[in-house]
């Protein structure tokens, strides 16, 4: 039932939005019937041209995701292993992250130019700050009596961080890396609207400028069921480091 009940309010809502299509006199420009989108999301599969796109898309994400994260967890160690660093630190974080990323996608494309690399790096910034933040956090959230047996047993830094530490920040980190996982695929197709060549959002914008309606359903269609797959697989990489076998 748990399973049914979603596709069954997903029935619901493709058969009210059927029935809006035939009850008012729209146009297709305006709203495409489900069936109208669902011919145009079959016809760019058959082609090839909706994988070659979802393909691009999906690596400008992981790429991004994995760079971000390269950069976030040392750095998120650090600031948590020195309180003098993080108050230092902090500032300059805070006003990295609230400047808006494709407010640098000019500066992106004198450095890195016109396609992936550009693309990346904008993802990899968007993945930053909420890795950064669970990481400093998780690794803070440490049980004191622990701490002070580490101490006591002369333990150092790299042995308390490695051993009480992070298996237990590792849940918050990985909350973290989920939020960042979808941050990662809005990034990467906002990217592809300004400077991507290929992939979903470049298609979209492709769409648009032909007012292919339909096309542009089927597109973010598409990039729902990219996200959806990518947050179900961090899900399930998540229970299984969780799991007794890989963290006691």
């Amino acid at each position: 039932m748990r399973r049914a009940v979603p596709l069954l309010l997903l029935a619901a809502l493709l058969g009210g939005w059927e029935l809006a299509c035939r009850l008012v006199p729209l146009s297709e420009l305006v709203l495409p019937r489900p069936a109208h989108v669902a011919l145009v999301l079959f016809e760019e599969a058959a082609s090839g041209r909706l994988l070659h796109h979802l393909l691009v898309t999906a690596g400008e994400m992981w790429l991004g995701l994995a760079l971000g994260t390269g950069f976030a967890l040392p750095v998120g160690a650090a600031l948590a292993e020195s309180t003098a660093l993080r108050r230092l630190a902090q500032p300059y974080l805070i006003a990295m992250q609230v400047v808006p990323k494709l407010a640098l996608a000019p500066l992106f494309l004198l450095w890195f130019g016109f396609g992936m690399r550009s693309i990346v790096v904008i993802t990899a910034l968007v993945c930053f700050f909420p890795i950064l933040e669970n990481t400093v956090t998780g690794l803070a959230r440490v049980d004191p009596a622990r701490l002070e047996l580490f101490r006591m047993l002369r333990a150092t830094r790299w042995q308390t961080l490695l051993r009480l530490r992070l298996p237990a920040g590792l849940p918050v980190i990985l909350a973290g890396f989920r939020v960042a996982v979808v941050l990662a695929l809005v990034g990467a197709v906002v990217g592809e609207f300004i400077m991507g060549r290929d992939g979903l959002g470049a298609a979209v914008m492709a769409a648009q400028g032909m007012m292919d309606t339909a096309l542009m359903f089927a597109l973010l269609l598409a990039i729902v069921a990219l996200g959806s797959a990518a947050y179900g697989a961090t899900l399930l990489a998540e229970r299984l480091i969780l799991s007794e076998r890989f963290l006691p």
